[in-house]
């Protein structure tokens, strides 16, 4: 394995769980590797008091989302693993369907293909039976579905605190070891 991650953003609403990726990775000796696709561009500026352009600082390269002549694009860059968050229903869809049309869904082909991590976050509700068809098609293809659910068994302090953890469960699936209080079980009284 390489010291890359590819973090890919879509249009999704949650685009602070992908900056704190982001933050995390700068945290490690693992490059950041950044597709925004238009839609994330959109909700950034909306749910983010970061520019587009901050949040290309924080990786170490940007990609144009329309570039699949990008080194992402083939198996030959060899990375740790694609984290796609948020991951949009339509780019689910496209990566469980094998429509790599762009360099996201280009770049999560290639993770399958050369059978390195690829994790999915996909952020929506309810989900209907397509959504659900199209995790299990992921899946089988050897994609981890991993939605951005906190936790709260550590009784976190933040918003902050709670999606920090998250993103560093989420990048462990990478293989990237970024510290986080894990679970310590519970005592059950008798």
């Amino acid at each position: 394995m390489s010291n890359r991650v590819v973090v890919a953003f879509t249009g999704a609403t949650g685009q602070l769980f992908g900056v704190k990726a982001l933050e995390l990775l700068d945290e490690t000796p693992y490059e950041s590797h950044l597709i925004l696709s238009r839609a994330a561009k959109m909700n950034l500026e909306q749910e983010s008091d970061q520019s587009v352009e901050e949040v290309r600082e924080l990786a170490d390269t940007a990609y144009n989302v329309q570039n699949v002549g990008a080194p992402p694009a083939s198996g030959s860059f060899r990375t740790q693993g694609t984290l796609v968050c948020p991951c949009s229903m339509k780019t689910l869809s496209n990566i469980a369907h094998g429509n790599a049309g762009n360099l996201i869904t280009r770049t999560a082909d290639v993770s399958l293909k050369e059978r390195q991590p690829l994790v999915l976050m996909p952020r929506e509700k309810p989900l209907n039976r397509i959504h659900i068809q199209n995790m299990l098609d992921v899946t089988d293809a050897g994609g981890i579905i991993y939605p951005p659910f906190l936790s709260f068994y550590q009784q976190p302090e933040s918003l902050e605190e709670a999606v920090t953890r998250t993103m560093a469960r989420a990048l462990s699936f990478l293989g990237v070891d970024v510290s986080f209080d894990e679970w310590n079980g519970m005592s059950i009284n008798e």
